[in-house]
Parts: C-alpha cells; structure tokens; sequence
C-alpha cells in the first residue's frame, strides 16, 4: 500500500490556528495474511499535510497503522477520527505530565527510574480520569492535603 499514488480512501480539509490542514487515509486488509501481528484487522497510511498561512510554510508527515478493527465495521473516514482522536489523548496527557507534574525539570535520569516515574504519573493520570476528575492539579493538591484519599481511589 503506498501513499500518495492512489486517491485516498477520505480526506477532511481542516482550516483554523492560522493553518490549513489536509489529512488523508489508505487502508486494506490484503497484507493481513503477510503480518505476524494477532488480531490484525487493517492495516493503514495517514498523511498530513499543513501549510501555515501566514508564513507560507508546509509539512508533511506520514505514519502507517496496524488496526484490529476489521474493514467490514469500519470506514476509512471512522480511523481517520480515530487517528486524530489518538493524538488529542496523547497531547492532553503529555501536556498534563509536563505541566502539572512539571516533568520536563526533573532530575530522575538514571537506568530505568524515568521510565517508572512516568508510569507512574500516567498511572495516576488515568485513575484520576477514571473517577471523573477533570482537574489533575486541584486532585494532586486535595489527595496532598488529605493522604487517605488516595488509598480510597486506590480502593484500600
């Protein structure tokens, strides 16, 4: 499958912030047979294309997926959302971590220790999320006042 040489299977044409962005999508499930990967159900090719309007410049970036979601319940349309949701959690997280828990400044750097620390943060992240909590920084201060509380989230 290769981008770009065929018309894609759906495109949005997205224009706000100063940009104007293009996202594409190619998907098949003829190289299911061919990956040594469980639960295959689609495989897939992203393209984005951003031209910022007011410095003319442009990027194109291309990422390929493997999916489980078969092609018979789901549109090209349907994992391009996906994908772009995907990316939404994945900046609302990182922004999180180096906002709240201040991550970029901190000094864990040896043998395994920043990768712990930063399951850890996504850890609480998530229970937070779990129980409803949208503001991380004001739980972070409440369970920080009150210590038991934690062991309540946690279930103890």
């Amino acid at each position: 499958m290769a981008c770009s040489i065929f018309p894609p299977h759906h495109q949005t044409i997205d224009k706000g912030h100063g940009r104007l962005e293009i996202r594409q999508i190619w998907t098949s499930s003829e190289l299911n047979t061919y990956l040594e990967f469980p639960y295959v159900g689609q495989v897939f090719c992203v393209r984005r294309e951003v031209a910022h309007l007011k410095t003319n410049k442009k990027s194109v970036e291309i990422a390929y997926g493997i999916t489980s979601l078969p092609s018979e319940k789901t549109t090209p349309e349907q994992l391009l959302q996906l994908n772009r949701g995907h990316w939404g959690i994945e900046n609302r997280l990182h922004y999180v971590r180096d906002v709240t828990f201040d991550e970029d400044r901190s000094q864990i750097r040896t043998k395994n220790a920043p990768e712990i620390m930063a399951s850890l943060r996504n850890f609480v992240i998530s229970l937070f999320r779990w129980f409803k909590k949208t503001n991380i920084a004001e739980t972070l201060r409440e369970i920080a006042a009150r210590p038991h509380l934690s062991l309540y989230l946690l279930g103890l």
